[in-house]
Formats: C-alpha cells, structure tokens, sequence
C-alpha cells in the first residue's frame, strides 16, 4: 500500500531538503526519542538555534518525520511501497534513499513503540461463527435457508477502558453475501498493488 500525504504533511516535510543528510537523522532520532518520551520544546529550540531558523519549522519537520515513519512502521509497508510514497515531496534520489534508511533502520523499534502506546480504538480478539439452515417453516414444508451468524470480539477502547476489558458485536448474513464481501475486499487489495493504483496515489494532491 501507498500512503497518502496531506497538504499539511507536505509542507512540513518540505524543510528537510534544506539541511544536509546529518541533520536529517538528526531528526529521524529526535523523532524516535519523542516517541519514546513525548516531545519536548527545549530540544525544538536548541535545534532551531542551531539552524538558524524558527523553532516551529524545526517542531514541523520533526511532527512530519515522525508521522512518515510511524505510519509506514504501523502498516508495514515495503521498501518500494515507501519509495513511492515520498515521491509526491518532490525529494531527489539521495534524500529519498535517506528516508527509507531511516525506515528500514528503526521500523521494527517503532512497531515495538507503538505496540506500548494506549489505545483507545478497539482492536480484533477472536471470532466466533455458527451456521445456522432453517429447514422447514409453515408455508414451505421443504426449505433450505443457511445463514452464518458472527460474534466478533474486540479487545480495549473506549474511554476509560481497561486493557482487559472485551466488547463484542453480532453480525449475520448469507453465505453467498458472505463470499461476495470476501471477493470484494481481496479484489480492493489485489487492486491497491497495481501500478495504475500507484499512478493515482502519487498525483493525489
């Protein structure tokens, strides 16, 4: 998959193609640290010193950073996948081998970061399924109506939720519906993995 930048990512991204390859990780380890700690304003400002220019620029190209990275760590995405992504920036070749180092270097410890991290978005846990045929009924004395009934289990979220606490959620419908859905949503990602889908993400504005 190909990850869509917004405007506002662009523009801050657009600052590191002004400072040299050192300052770039420089960032890419600020950004990691923030990760780890939160962010903290005196190393925005010691930076900006440093640079010669206004803390919020420094604050932006290390939020953009971080957003590149973890995204990408978070949807594991490959190294052409990434490659593809950043060349909507309009970067040259030697800073886009830069960011994907970057990627490739520290994707594994930011999965391992956000894996830590609160989460108030309830995330899968099990599935349990029964299918269920009606075979008779009062106006057809022969019939045969299959229906496949879910119970999906979702694990956290919400506000106040502890990471033990459990929601679950039924869900029910045909088998030929089922199938559809399924063929549905395999045909989106076999479609997401064409070069006439990366095409479209790169000119996406």
């Amino acid at each position: 998959m190909l990850l869509v930048l917004s405007e506002d990512h662009k523009e801050h991204l657009s600052f590191l193609p002004k400072v040299d390859s050192a300052v770039v990780g420089e960032f890419g380890r600020i950004a990691l640290e923030f990760l780890r700690r939160g962010t903290s304003p005196k190393i925005y400002e010691g930076a900006a010193r440093k640079l010669s220019v206004p803390v919020e620029t420094v604050q932006h190209g290390v939020e953009g950073l971080m957003f590149l990275m973890t995204e990408s760590s978070k949807h594991m995405i490959s190294e052409v996948d990434f490659l593809d992504s950043v060349l909507v920036l309009g970067f040259g070749e030697e800073l886009n081998q830069i960011l994907l180092q970057l990627y490739l270097q520290h994707h594994a410890q930011i999965r391992s970061i956000l894996s830590q991290l609160p989460c108030n978005l309830p995330a899968y846990h099990n599935l349990e399924w029964r299918l269920d045929v009606q075979l008779a009924s009062r106006a057809l004395r022969q019939q045969v109506v299959p229906m496949v009934t879910m119970r999906l289990l979702l694990a956290g979220g919400g506000a106040g939720s502890g990471s033990g606490s459990h929601s679950s959620r039924v869900l029910q419908t045909d088998p030929s519906s089922l199938l559809h859905l399924i063929s549905t949503l395999e045909a989106a990602l076999a479609a997401m993995k064409s070069s006439h889908a990366r095409r479209i993400f790169r000119n996406i504005k």
